[in-house]
């Protein structure tokens, strides 16, 4: 089944600038229903209040982390099967298998091309 390109991605992230590179990278793979949030507990309220179709979330970020969101949406019975993206610059090894163990889908760190990204949000949801 092929990936809609209109379905709603929210990106989360506290540097406006990787919010516009992910927003442009994404528009260029041709998705065109993006919403932004600027920290975690912004992307929470977003995410109860409409349906995303995938999250990429930066990982560092107050006063609620990405990582701290990957677990409030694992463990909400609406929300837990959402692909989430975890965005980091963090490369240790410890963060990849804690976000594993919290269930995120996959991993990117920055920076990246637009190629990765498009083979990680195949990896998560399919082809498009």
């Amino acid at each position: 089944m092929a990936v809609q390109m209109n379905m709603p991605i929210l990106i989360v992230d506290d540097y406006r600038t990787m919010l516009r590179i992910v927003r442009n990278l994404l528009s260029k793979l041709g998705f065109t229903d993006i919403d932004e949030a600027a920290d975690g507990e912004t992307a929470l309220a977003m995410l109860k209040s409409r349906e995303y179709g995938l999250v990429i979330s930066d990982w560092n970020m107050q006063p609620m982390t990405g990582f701290e969101l990957l677990k409030v949406v694992r463990a909400d019975d609406v929300l837990k099967t959402m692909p989430f993206i975890m965005v980091t610059a963090e490369s240790k090894v410890e963060n990849v298998v804690a976000a594993r163990q919290a269930g995120v889908n996959n991993y990117i760190i920055k920076p990246f091309s637009g190629a990765v990204l498009k083979a990680k949000l195949k990896a998560v949801l399919g082809e498009f």
